[in-house]
């Protein structure tokens, strides 16, 4: 899980998500407004992707953020898969904008 966990998270700052200052595998997606991280847990759902949008009162207003779960039966593919949606969506709702 660990390996998948660093996989991930190195991929995910490849693509220049922030992922906070996480020391577990579940892994953050800061992006601070709630209703872009609805939106974007909403089409990594329709790519095939469950990945929970956490907002105010869960965590601080402006500090809205996508939970990121991982597990060991999770293969490389799987999380190429998910990281090549990942740049999909940031591409259509964020256009080049650096999170």
């Amino acid at each position: 899980m660990w390996e998948n966990a660093r996989y991930f998270q190195e991929g995910l700052k490849a693509l220049g998500f922030d992922i906070g200052k996480t020391q577990t595998p579940i892994t953050p997606v800061m992006l601070g407004d709630a209703a872009l991280a609805q939106a974007f847990s909403r089409r990594l759902f329709e790519e095939g992707i469950f990945v929970q949008a956490i907002g105010y009162p869960t965590v601080p207003r402006g500090a809205a953020r996508l939970r990121v779960m991982l597990s060991a039966v999770h293969t490389k593919d799987d999380l190429d898969f998910a990281l090549e949606k990942f740049a999909k969506i940031r591409r259509e709702l964020m256009g080049a904008h650096r999170l």
